[in-house]
């Protein structure tokens, strides 16, 4: 299965292969639950607590600036696919669209389908995560979380909640769906922050 599937990194990709992870060439697909499928035409994210409201459809979206990022990508369950080619919008440029309240420190994404993960606004705000909608060239299928998900690529990967719909800015740390279910609150693949202690 290992040698079918998922390779042991070679000793010169230590520095980009967090300890414990193999390899993939692929892009596997994990979920719990059912897949959500989500036009563009009805897709919406919505901001809210401890910032203005606001509601941006896809074309909002559209019309902020469009980056390219070249990364790896690691998941908990111990496969890493390393450079991956996506689109989207930084979430530092999507940050000068609102309005936050001095008082937020916590963000929880709010996903179609109830999913829910937890970061802090200074993990959130980082200038390598991004709104991803295609990914090595095509559009994010609705498997991978499209139309549209998060991507924080310095941190196990259900950190970056697929099927993004909301963004709610707190004062305090609310868990996730996983973090309330075992998971580590914050996820740091390089520290192996599987699971909570």
């Amino acid at each position: 299965m290992l040698g079918k599937f998922f390779q042991k990194p070679e000793p010169s990709q230590g520095d980009r292969v967090p300890p414990g992870q193999y390899l993939t060439k692929g892009f596997p697909v994990l979920t719990y639950g059912d897949t959500p499928k989500i036009s563009t035409a009805e897709w919406t994210l919505k901001v809210w607590g401890l910032a203005t409201e606001k509601t941006y459809s896809w074309d909002d979206m559209m019309s902020l600036p469009i980056s390219e990022f070249h990364l790896d990508f690691h998941c908990v369950t111990r496969w890493s696919r390393l450079d991956m080619d996506w689109t989207g919008i930084k979430v530092t440029d999507f940050l000068s669209t609102i309005e936050l309240s001095p008082k937020a420190t916590h963000v929880m994404q709010h996903s179609y389908g109830g999913y829910t993960t937890n970061l802090t606004l200074e993990e959130f705000a980082r200038d390598d995560n991004f709104f991803g909608f295609k990914v090595l060239n095509e559009p994010l299928s609705a498997e991978h979380g499209g139309p549209m998900r998060i991507v924080v690529p310095h941190l196990y990967a259900w950190k970056s909640a697929k099927w993004i719909h909301g963004l709610e800015f707190l004062d305090h740390e609310e868990l996730g769906f996983w973090e309330r279910n075992g998971y580590h609150r914050r996820g740091d693949p390089w520290l192996e922050e599987r699971y909570s202690s």
